[in-house]
Order: structure tokens, then sequence, then C-alpha cells
């Protein structure tokens, strides 16, 4: 299989919104978009995406995790950017029949369909800079993954940045090719002269997240991440992590936090990042002003892969689903 999102299904769902209303999402064989050059995406990046996955029981049924939680995160994304903002049904008919179309083509596991939802603006206008996109191009594009460590799980190095902002404030929530592109140049520093695999961001002393993923201490018996202000994209992960190590006996904090009460913890705890592809990357080490400091022991830690595993048994059908995540795709 190639490399995780390179590869492709052979159908996808396209609706558009035109004269103030959306077409019926239809199923189609991939293939480039075609859209004039003019297009408001392309000047004002007019865009936001999800991505989650289904996949395939050992009994082959198919199932999606928490989709309605994508949903309603693009519905909000959609909105921040002025965008026409597809109704609730119509994602879930579009998302629905994306994976239908393409059922046979599913892996099995430990494999999965990543699926991609993205909403771009259309209206062929240059010249409106200052207002959203009056017509938008909904899409679902599907592709077949394996385990996203099929090279086997090893411990994260990441670059402490205490100036830069990963998105700008009140937008980190927004799930926008933007924020991802803002985050770019740090991060190919942060590896060219340190490294290191990602950037955390700490912007005036104070932790956020990395440039593609949530950031989770373990402490403990406390798992902490800083709170849902805007700031940081509401992970789906995120949240499940949260609410199983809850579960667990852990008293989950979501607070504002600083580098050096990171720093002061780091002996003591396990720390990894969480997000739909990988669900869970530990992390091993945090680079701070040229001085590399060890979390825990360095290696992966205990607990987080208990969580992870706990998580992906649910998403996999393995363990019972008390949480009414999984839905099957009939």
């Amino acid at each position: 299989m190639a490399q995780f999102g390179q590869e492709f299904t052979t159908q996808m769902v396209v609706a558009n919104f035109l004269n103030n209303q959306w077409s019926e999402p239809q199923v189609q064989p991939i293939a480039p978009l075609n859209f004039h050059p003019g297009s408001h995406v392309l000047h004002y990046s007019s865009t936001c995406f999800e991505g989650l996955k289904a996949y395939r029981w050992v009994d082959g049924s198919i199932h999606l995790f928490r989709y309605q939680d994508n949903i309603k995160r693009l519905q909000n994304s959609a909105n921040a950017l002025c965008l026409p903002v597809p109704s609730y049904e119509l994602l879930e008919q579009a998302i629905f029949s994306a994976v239908k179309a393409v059922e046979e083509e599913i892996p099995e596991l430990p494999g999965a369909l990543y699926i991609r939802p993205t909403l771009i603006g259309t209206e062929l206008n240059i010249g409106a800079a200052g207002r959203g996109s009056l017509e938008a191009m909904l899409y679902v594009i599907t592709s077949p993954v394996g385990d996203y460590f099929s090279g086997g799980i090893r411990p994260l190095k990441l670059l402490i940045d205490d100036e830069n902002m990963r998105s700008t404030p009140k937008f980190g929530q927004v799930k926008t090719g933007g924020n991802y592109a803002a985050s770019l140049a740090s991060v190919t520093a942060a590896r060219e002269k340190f490294g290191a695999d990602q950037v955390l961001f700490c912007p005036g002393g104070q932790v956020q997240e990395t440039g593609a993923a949530n950031f989770i201490v373990i402490k403990g018996k406390q798992i902490i991440t800083k709170k849902t202000d805007g700031s940081i994209l509401p992970g789906i992960t995120r949240a499940s992590i949260l609410q199983l190590a809850a579960a667990k006996g852990f008293q989950v904090m979501e607070i504002d936090y600083t580098v050096q009460e990171l720093l002061d913890w780091l002996p003591d705890c396990e720390a990894f990042l969480s997000g739909t592809a990988a669900v869970l990357s530990p992390v091993g080490a945090l680079i701070y002003r040229g001085v590399e400091y060890s979390v825990g022991d360095g290696q992966v830690g205990e607990h987080s892969m208990q969580l992870k595993t706990m998580l992906t048994d649910i998403q996999t059908g393995k363990k019972q689903d008390l949480y009414d995540w999984s839905k099957l795709v009939n």
C-alpha cells in the first residue's frame, strides 16, 4: 500500500452551491476538478475540510467513527470562513454515499478508509476579497490507508516555539488549509536545524498544540491538555481519549499552562499527539532554546499506549462501544 494519503479510491461525491441552493450529492468517478482560475478559493483561501475513518470489522460490516462530530465541525469551519454552510443531512448523505460507493475498496484491518470531505469557494470573482464566496463546491474523496505506524511506533521529538502562533487568535479552531500552511515554515526549519518531527507552538510561553495535532500530557493520574478556547482545534480523537481517560480514573484537566510548567513535569510524565490519521503518537523529547529534554524515560509511554488501544479497539469493533461512537454504514 502507498504512503498514507497517497492512494485513492475510484469514486468521489460532489455537490455544488449555486443560486442560493445546494444540489444533490452525486457519486462520480474520481477525476480532476474543473473550476476557473479566478475562483475565490485560489485567491482568498476559502476552504475547509475534515478527516475521518470508516473501518471494515472482522464480520465484514463497515462502521464510521464519530462522523456526526466531523459534520458539526465542518459546519462551524464553513461558518467561520463565510462559506455556504451545508446542512447536516446533506453532509451525512455525502459521506455515506462516498463510503458505500467504494465499499469493495475498503481494506481489511488494521487498514481503514480515510474520508476527506472538503468545501471550497468557487465564485468567479477576484474582487471579492472582503466577503465570502457566494458559490461553493462540496466534495468527498476517500483513501484506503494502512496502519499509520507500519514501520513501528517511535517516540517523536518536538521543538518548542514560544514566539510564533500556529494560527491567528480564535481561528485555530477552524480546520482550514491556511492554518496548516502557516506552520509549514516553522516545522520545516525545525526538522532541518534540530531534527525535530514537529513544532509545539507556545506563543508567549503558553502551550497550545503542534502544526497538525493536539498535544496531551499524562502526569500521574492527571491527563492535561490545553483548553479549547478557539486557539486550538477541538480534536475528535482528543475528545475521545479524554473521555476514555476519565473512565479509566484519570483526572482530566483542560487548562492553560506554560512552557516552564511543562518542563517541570517532564521527568515524571508521558506526552503524545492525537489526531485522526495516527490516532496517538508518543512524544519522547522536547527541544527548548537549544536544550533537549527527555519526556519521562524518552520511550513510548505505557499509559499512552493503553489509551490508544482502548480507542482503536472501539473503532475496529474489538471491544464493546459504550459511547455509541461507531455507526454502521447500511
